[in-house]
């Protein structure tokens, strides 16, 4: 069975969705307090529009790890964990087919 094929129940949708919210407030908030210390630093106009530039990176590169779509949580979860916004601990309740497409993933990355 793929990624595409698994099946979600309503409780693996509910923490599916608690993980996945979680992971976003996370990655949200680092790249806000790295705003506030770019924008405590501005000194001339070309420091505004890294400014701009920045938010823009930021924004195109949250949009694309966080996708909710069932047929992509597997790959989604497995990016959060690696890039240190999710843990495994916080998909807790998901079934052990899940939970291995995800190491899978992971370990698939690491080589």
């Amino acid at each position: 069975m793929s990624v595409n094929e698994l099946r979600w129940s309503s409780s693996e949708k509910k923490v599916a969705r608690r993980a996945f919210d979680t992971a976003l407030k996370i990655a949200l908030g680092k790249a806000m307090a790295e705003l506030k210390s770019k924008v405590g630093a501005v000194t001339t106009p070309d420091d505004m529009w890294e400014i701009e530039d920045y938010l823009r990176q930021q924004r195109r590169k949250i949009d694309q790890m966080f996708d909710y779509r069932y047929s992509q949580l597997i790959v989604v979860f497995a990016a959060l964990i690696r890039e240190g916004y999710l843990n495994e601990s916080q998909l807790s309740g998901l079934s052990e087919d899940k939970r291995e497409e995800i190491h899978r993933f992971l370990s698939w990355h690491k080589e």
